[in-house]
């Protein structure tokens, strides 16, 4: 799966969709991380990529667009970087599975 990490989110996270065997990218190596939420979701519907992020407007526009990318929305608060790993990697099997079904939303709580 391809993804695109929105800006709140580390670059380690990227390594570890890498080491997963996804194809991800962060906003970062875009150049779009000043870049407006509907300018990012676009870059994402147009190279068929799924939006993660802790930003809640795109939560709203998955719900609110449509065809858009689906959008995985990392909903755990602030915390170290390796304890995000860990959360995200405990939940992971739930999330690719919600995707493969095709849903727009996912959240991560």
């Amino acid at each position: 799966m391809r993804f695109e990490a929105d800006a709140q989110l580390p670059p380690a996270l990227v390594a570890w969709f890498v080491s997963q065997g996804h194809d991800p990218v962060h906003v970062f190596e875009l150049d779009l991380t000043r870049a407006a939420d509907v300018t990012i979701w676009e870059h994402a519907r147009e190279s068929g990529a799924i939006i993660i992020t802790k930003d809640e407007d795109f939560a709203v526009l998955a719900q609110l667009r449509r065809p858009g990318p689906p959008v995985v929305w990392v909903r755990v608060g602030n915390s170290r970087t390796a304890d995000l790993l860990r959360r995200v990697a405990a939940v992971w099997p739930r999330v690719t599975a919600a995707l493969q079904r095709g849903e727009s939303l996912i959240e991560l709580v």
